[in-house]
């Protein structure tokens, strides 16, 4: 079956209720009349609600309309945000400095507007501690709870206990955030930059019989 609407003499019924180009509410009309209207407009006789009784039908340019339908289906599909679900894997015995390599990338994660699930891993002996798995997780959610909170509390999973954190932000907030804070930066450089050559131009005309030494810039 094609999704797509039946138009003029594809439509099958007697008679159609009949929108004009406009929106304007044209009434009840024969089909054949519907169609001869579409020729007299130079449009298409498009069934918009098969489905009513009688069909409605609307006079439009399909092709135009076909054309734009898909654009504004790209557009949302383009500014749509897709919530990630991250991966971070630590052991119970974790020493301090990775611990707070882990958390600095479950904390960009969050940020970002994503999901992270945290898994603990145990191997050999450590299988019979889980409270130490738990006790890291409970920590970790501790330390980030200004930016998520726990989704999915700590479960046993074979030789792995599993959480996942959810974010505090929406994906779209911290999409547009992002945004705010790249054209923030960008306009900063554009407006310092004119002040910053003006202001070197001004310095130099006068000091141009000196020859002051020049400053080395840094790399």
């Amino acid at each position: 079956m094609s999704a797509e609407p039946r138009i003029n003499d594809r439509i099958r019924v007697p008679e159609v209720r009949l929108v004009g180009p406009s929106g304007e509410q044209v009434g009840i009309v024969p089909l054949a009349k519907a169609l001869e209207l579409a020729q007299e407009y130079d449009l298409d006789l498009v069934e918009v609600a098969a489905t009513a009784r009688p069909p409605v039908c609307k006079l439009m340019d399909y092709g135009k309309f076909k054309y734009e339908s898909a654009m504004k289906a790209r557009e949302a599909r383009k500014n749509q945000a897709h919530t990630v679900i991250k991966e971070m894997k630590l052991r119970p015995k974790i020493d301090p400095h990775d611990y707070d390599t882990k958390k600095g990338h479950v904390v960009r994660f969050l940020k970002q507007g994503d999901k992270v699930k945290i898994t603990i891993m145990f191997r050999g002996r450590e299988q019979s501690r889980p409270e130490l798995g738990f006790r890291l997780l409970q920590r970790l959610a501790s330390d980030v709870e200004d930016l998520g909170f726990i989704e999915s509390n700590p479960k046993q999973d074979g030789r792995n206990m599993i959480m996942v954190l959810g974010p505090h932000k929406k994906k779209t907030e911290a999409m547009a955030e992002a945004r705010e804070a790249q054209a923030a930066r960008k306009a900063e450089r554009q407006g310092t930059t004119p002040d910053d050559e003006s202001e070197g131009d001004t310095a130099e005309a006068p000091a141009e019989a000196e020859a002051p030494a020049e400053t080395p810039s840094e790399a």
